[in-house]
């Protein structure tokens, strides 16, 4: 039996897979299409992959000691992932057994520090990378598919009327947006429902173009940013509303943080979180994603938001589990960064290339496959805060997609 056998044994049903080892011996394992054909180019490479699997195999890909001589990267991990979905067992997978993958690790403290470090590392990146790979509106969150053959403008026009129907908005009302990006949830709620909006970041880029953007929207009276830790924030909002920024607030801060949206809302506001979250439990993150990408992160599982909210009586009145819209959003992020693949590593170097597109293509699998979903939960502090039934929803959808789609013409 084979190195590549003991390793992944029957584990290969969709496709084929062969290894060419550092000696030139191929190894091949499963049958049929894709045809994927990936090269280890020396033998620490091996040791290594034994060693920490799920670290080593993305960091053998950005460091060239891995390559994919036929086929494509998200083909090899599909291929892997897609044997043994979260749905059949995948989260307790005889690999993860066999290699002694431990259980989840005490939380992590992230306090104000720690957290602006953390958000330096990913979004301070130069401004002109997002914009190679993004929406022309810097949506760097989860899009929302109306139809799967939708562009990724339209999913990303669509979600922000999603998420703003669920905010039961009115002119001249104050809404706060904790992680706001590069300011393109914060204009867009201005621009569709007549509210003030204040924006927080602690990224100094986003803060940069956020601002800018406002000035050049001509709204800067109406849509501020300021650099701050969401906890520092003072005084109350009709709306809070935050995208993609809960996976960074840590296990150990989620009740820190629901008591602070809380206190920040008006005795009748709404709240809207879309957070990437887990299925089943929440577990240790991924090494790579981590280590490379995103340093301190944490999925929640819905139990754990569901927990922590209850704890400072915040009432959930909607949830909703988004299942296979972040796989499509980064099949088309890992595609634009393919087609600006000469610009990215302009930008960075190749090896940057490798990492990024390792990131993009993993997340997809493991949205398409593996435990990881998004959530969005719409939270109120008193019951009588919103109609009884949910056609309100519907209906300021279908009106703010009228007016955004008005606006673009």
């Amino acid at each position: 039996m084979t190195m590549l056998e003991r390793l992944l044994g029957d584990r290969i049903q969709g496709g084929t897979l062969t290894v060419i080892m550092p000696s030139g011996e191929r190894s091949t394992v499963g049958a049929g299409e894709p045809q994927i054909v990936a090269r280890i180019h020396d033998k620490k490479a091996l040791l290594e992959l034994m060693r920490s699997p799920r670290l080593a195999f993305g960091e053998l890909y950005m460091d060239g000691r891995i390559t994919i001589e036929q086929g494509e990267l998200i083909d090899l991990l599909s291929m892997v992932v897609g044997a043994n979905r979260f749905e059949d067992g995948g989260h307790k997978g005889r690999l993860k057994k066999r290699l002694g993958f431990v259980k989840s690790l005490l939380p992590r403290r992230n306090d104000a520090t720690a957290s602006r470090r953390n958000v330096a590392h990913h979004y301070d990146l130069d401004e002109r990378l997002y914009r190679l790979f993004l929406d022309p509106d810097l949506q760097y969150s989860c899009a929302y598919f109306r139809d799967p053959a939708n562009s990724l403008i339209q999913a990303q026009e669509d979600k922000k009327a999603h998420i703003a129907a669920k905010l039961y908005l009115q002119p001249g009302q104050r809404v706060l947006d904790i992680g706001c990006g590069w300011g393109g949830m914060a204009l867009y709620l201005n621009r569709v429902a007549g509210v003030e909006v204040l924006g927080v970041t602690l990224s100094e880029e986003q803060l940069r173009v956020a601002r800018q953007r406002a000035e050049e929207a001509g709204v800067a009276d109406k849509v501020r940013f300021e650099l701050i830790d969401y906890r520092a924030v003072t005084g109350r909002f009709d709306r809070i509303v935050s995208v993609g920024m809960f996976e960074h607030v840590g296990a150990a801060h989620f009740g820190e943080f629901f008591a602070t949206c809380k206190r920040l809302l008006t005795d009748d506001g709404v709240m809207l979180l879309h957070t990437i979250g887990k299925y089943g439990k929440a577990g240790k993150p991924d090494p790579f994603t981590d280590k490379w990408i995103f340093p301190g992160y944490h999925l929640p599982s819905l139990s754990q938001m569901m927990a922590a909210s209850e704890e400072v009586r915040l009432i959930a009145t909607d949830v909703e589990t988004l299942r296979m819209h972040y796989g499509f959003t980064l099949r088309h992020w890992l595609a634009n960064c393919d087609a600006h693949r000469a610009e990215i590593v302009a930008l960075y170097d190749e090896r940057f290339f490798r990492m990024w597109t390792f990131y993009l293509a993993a997340a997809a699998v493991a949205f398409e496959h593996g435990a990881m979903n998004n959530f969005q939960v719409q939270y109120v502090r008193d019951r009588r805060a919103l109609p009884l039934t949910r056609e309100y929803m519907e209906e300021a959808e279908g009106r703010y997609r009228h007016s955004a789609s008005h606006v673009s013409a």
